[in-house]
């Protein structure tokens, strides 16, 4: 890490106080923790995005930008008198030593798996000395998360206590008898009950994968994207609108979308 880091960190810590302060921005000083949340979604996205374009340097812009979200609710909550950035940074640091002891203390974990085991009974230890009013495994999953990211979490925690599958085989027979039971289904409540068990074995099959399913889905969107881009684009060629266009033809189109 260059030895400036910390400098220009201070340095937006400082632009932030500036922007907030009765001189600065009319725009910044109005905001409130609820009006940025969306501005950090955003954000998080746009992260995201350039990583799966695999543009660096955009990607170095956009952490900026996902930095300036931690520290302009840092100046928010400072000048309320809540918490600052510099209790954000000391609450991170200690977090991470705390759950590496075997890189900063005596533990020992041989695999990735023993470091989730590791992580996952320190966490529970923090929760009990917290008073946490649902220390339960899954207590500390936030139920507000993202369907798909919670059912990672779900799924993760019970595997590292071991409630699993054996392998990936076992999976996919749970799939199979997921599928016939949502094919039987006859009841909308139902059908919605069978295709979140369905989406919830699929995670668990992405984890046996050692594959992001957020990811994966990500990835099959672009394709798709580009694909019916295609489609769209060589219609237009013709003159045609995509209303016009049969279905026969638009999948011929589709299948040379997929073979360029």
């Amino acid at each position: 890490m260059p030895d400036n880091a910390g400098e220009k960190f201070q340095k937006l810590v400082a632009i932030m106080a500036r922007l907030r302060s009765p001189g600065g921005c009319p725009w910044d000083r109005e905001q409130t923790f609820d009006t940025i949340k969306p501005y950090t979604l955003e954000e998080t996205y746009e992260v995201l995005d350039a990583i799966d374009r695999r543009d660096f340097a955009n990607l170095a812009e956009e952490l900026g930008d996902f930095m300036l979200q931690a520290v302009f609710y840092g100046q928010m909550a400072a000048e309320a008198g809540l918490f600052s950035i510099a209790d954000s940074l000391d609450a991170i640091n200690e977090k991470l030593v705390r759950r590496h002891p075997h890189v900063f203390a005596e533990e020992t974990a041989e695999s990735p798996k023993d470091v989730t085991r590791l992580w996952g009974e320190i966490k529970a230890e923090e929760k009990k000395r917290k008073g946490d009013p649902d220390p339960t495994l899954l207590g500390g999953v936030p139920r507000a998360l993202p369907a798909l990211v919670e059912a990672q979490q779900i799924a993760s925690r019970a595997a590292g206590v071991g409630f699993d599958w054996e392998n990936a085989q076992q999976v996919i027979e749970k799939l199979h008898e997921e599928l016939a039971e949502f094919n039987a289904a006859q009841t909308r409540d139902h059908l919605e009950d069978e295709l979140g068990d369905m989406l919830f074995v699929l995670v668990n099959l992405a984890r046996f994968a050692q594959v992001d399913p957020e990811q994966a889905l990500r990835r099959t969107n672009a394709k798709f994207r580009d694909r019916f881009g295609y489609v769209e684009a060589r219609l237009a060629e013709q003159g045609r609108p995509l209303k016009e266009a049969t279905i026969e033809e638009m999948e011929a189109l589709w299948q040379e979308a997929k073979h360029r």
